[in-house]
Order: structure tokens, then C-alpha cells, then sequence
């Protein structure tokens, strides 16, 4: 297999043909629950020597509805963030949404990630460079894979060393993502880690009405095909104890108790390819 490229976060180099976890609950709910699923995640990587960071957000945005949970909000948020990270001494990441956030959440967090419906936001894009975090940035629904050479030139003229590019699926149609198999060889070419989202990748847009729905258990085949390639660095799931009420992205999150056996899928793969 050809050298993987490597990244640095929280005084660790991940990558370089490691494969790697991203993962953690949709949006922050309560402390407990967000120290429990930490705590969990953690000792699941740590059991397969997986290196993970661990995700969630403070804000979601871009929700289907302006009736929907968006978090607690930055300041709180944060806080809780930061908690976990000093409690575990793991690696977090989470997403901004605006420019004035950036520089905030870099004091917190590790990682900061850009959404995918954000990710030719340049104002967005150069202030999280200007931090000098690693970015997560997603793929667009709506780019083509090689579109993100232009996304990650703009981090890179802003002083970011470290993107990572991110596969979430694309939009076929109305109410549905696919993924293309071939794109994780395009997105390699950039030469920067490639992360493909599994969980958001099955999701249905708009196939509640008023919410996203999706189908949790085509989790495992697509993160399995993706690591089969043998161009995928790092993995990205959300992770919930009882996604079925969770108050996002619940269809299309993996049940904790279940994310073990996934990880074993995928590494089994990884390992298959080395």
C-alpha cells in the first residue's frame, strides 16, 4: 500500500496507514450522557489500540426544521467539550458554523470541522485555517470529489496544515445520498487524510417531513467498502446509546452497544489490506 499522510492533533500523529475513528453523539445532549459515551468510546478504541476523536457539536445549524434541537450553544457547549477532552485525554472535535466562532472553539477543542453544506464557505474556510487547528472540512452533497482540491487551497493559503477531506455521499435525486466508490482515489489525490462519514452518509434528507431519516443498518457494508478501497484513512460515526430518541440524526446513528462489532468489521478489512 502507498504511504498514508498523517496529521497532528492533541500531541499525537495520526494516519500514515493507520486507520483512525472519529466518533461521538450527533449534537451535545446532557453532561452525563456526553461523559458516559466518551468514557465508552474511549475504551472501545483503546481496546482495538484505534486511535479516536471523540465528535459532537454545540450547535446544529442546518437543521430540517426551525422547530428542531440545535444544543446548548457555544459558551456551555464548549465547556463540555473541553471536559471531555481533559477527562479522557482524548482528541475533540466539533463544528462552526460562522467565522466569529472559530477562534472560540479553537480554545476548547482539537479539531474543528466544517459542514459539509458550508465547506465553499471562504470566510468560514480561512478564518478556522487562521487558528491553526486541524480542520475536518466534508464534501459537499453537491461537489464532486476533485472540487475539494480548490476547498482545501483555500485552507492552505490561510496557514492550515493540517485538512482533512471528508466523504459524506452525494445527492441522487430527492430524499437520497449515494456513495461513489471510486471518489475516496480522487480525494487521495489532494494529499490529505481521507475520512469517509458512514453515518451521515445514509441519511435520507427531508424524508420526515419535517427530519432527516436514513437506515442505520447499512452503517457497517459502507464502512466496509470504503476501508476496502484502501484510500480511507479515518472513519467518522455518530454514536448514541438510544439513537431512536435521540434528538438528532437519531436514524442514522449507530447504537453504542453495536460499536464494537463495527469496529471489528472495519479493522478486520484494514488489516486484510496490509
Amino acid at each position: 500500500m502507498p504511504e498514508r499522510p498523517t496529521f497532528d492533533v492533541r500531541g499525537r500523529t495520526l494516519g500514515g496507514g493507520q486507520l483512525f475513528a472519529i466518533a461521538g453523539p450527533c449534537v451535545l445532549e446532557s453532561r452525563e450522557l456526553v461523559l458516559t459515551v466518551a468514557e465508552r468510546l474511549r475504551d472501545l478504541a483503546a481496546e482495538r489500540d484505534l486511535p479516536l476523536v471523540f465528535k459532537a457539536s454545540f450547535d446544529k445549524a442546518n437543521r430540517t426544521s426551525i422547530r428542531s434541537t440545535r444544543g446548548p450553544g457555544i459558551e456551555e457547549g464548549l465547556e463540555l467539550l473541553a471536559e471531555v477532552g481533559e477527562t479522557y485525554d482524548l482528541p475533540v472535535l466539533t463544528d462552526v458554523h460562522l467565522p466569529e466562532q472559530c477562534a472560540r472553539a479553537a480554545e476548547a477543542v482539537d479539531v474543528l470541522q466544517i459542514p459539509a453544506f458550508l465547506c465553499r464557505q471562504t470566510d468560514l474556510l480561512l478564518a478556522a485555517s487562521e487558528t491553526g487547528k486541524p480542520l475536518n472540512v466534508k464534501k459537499g452533497q453537491f461537489l464532486a470529489p476533485w472540487d475539494m482540491a480548490n476547498v482545501v487551497e483555500k485552507c492552505a493559503e490561510a496557514g492550515a496544515r493540517d485538512v482533512l477531506v471528508t466523504e459524506r455521499g452525494t445527492t441522487f435525486g430527492y430524499g437520497r445520498l449515494v456513495v461513489d466508490m471510486s471518489g475516496f482515489a480522487e480525494l487521495a489525490k489532494i494529499g490529505r487524510p481521507v475520512v469517509f462519514d458512514a453515518t451521515h452518509s445514509v441519511q435520507r434528507p427531508g424524508q420526515g417531513g419535517a427530519t432527516t431519516g436514513g437506515d442505520r443498518t447499512l452503517v457497517p457494508d459502507l464502512a466496509r467498502a470504503a476501508v476496502a478501497t484502501g484510500h480511507v484513512d479515518g472513519l467518522f460515526f455518530e454514536v448514541h446509546p438510544d439513537p431512536d430518541h435521540a434528538p438528532s440524526d437519531g436514524p442514522n446513528m449507530v447504537r453504542l452497544d453495536d460499536f464494537g462489532a463495527i469496529l471489528d468489521g472495519v479493522l478486520a478489512v484494514h488489516r486484510a489490506l496490509r
